[in-house]
């Protein structure tokens, strides 16, 4: 299966991509974007701006459309990108709506979005306070975006909460069911 983990900053998607490629084999794990675009040697602005986001979208898109193998874990895909976009104050419309466009036909690639939502108690304690409001509209529209299916993704969804150890089980449960 080809699946995506998805959710806003600081919620354990990281934790949990590197466990589930820890008890599936066979299974080929890629960094977020972020990670590899450092390694490349790309600066981000201290304050996260459109275009960082965009500069991973973009990648993102590149790296699902590239992907041949049948049994890979991205750590995040292009709708996490979308939904940081779209919580901008600073966002322009027309041009979120080109990217919408350009990543609908790769999402569709995927078998299932792995959705790690911003839990209540909160997990993880995000210090700053534009941080958390950045996080908390991010996850809002994730959840608008792949589990109410609002922007038509169309892609299968599963939500995971709890600790690191009951997602993986949650996952590794509902990809035994599908078979």
């Amino acid at each position: 299966m080809r699946i995506a983990l998805s959710g806003s900053h600081a919620v354990g998607k990281s934790t949990l991509v590197h466990g589930l490629g820890d008890v599936l084999s066979g299974y080929q794990v890629v960094e977020e974007p972020y990670y590899a675009l450092l390694d490349e040697g790309h600066s981000f602005s201290a304050e996260p701006t459109a275009e960082d986001f965009e500069i991973q979208l973009e990648r993102s898109i590149t790296s699902l459309a590239g992907a041949s193998a049948e049994r890979i874990l991205f750590d995040r895909c292009p709708a996490d990108y979308l939904a940081y976009l779209a919580a901008l104050p600073e966002r322009d419309p027309s041009t979120l709506a080109g990217w919408v466009a350009s990543a609908e036909d790769v999402l569709r690639r995927l078998d299932l979005i792995v959705y790690v939502p911003v839990e209540r108690p909160d997990r993880i304690e995000v210090p700053e306070i534009e941080g958390r409001r950045l996080r908390r509209r991010v996850d809002g529209t994730l959840r608008e975006m792949l589990v109410d299916d609002a922007w038509g993704v169309g892609v299968p969804v599963l939500e995971v909460r709890g600790t690191p150890e009951e997602r993986v089980r949650s996952v590794l449960r509902h990809l035994h069911s599908a078979r």
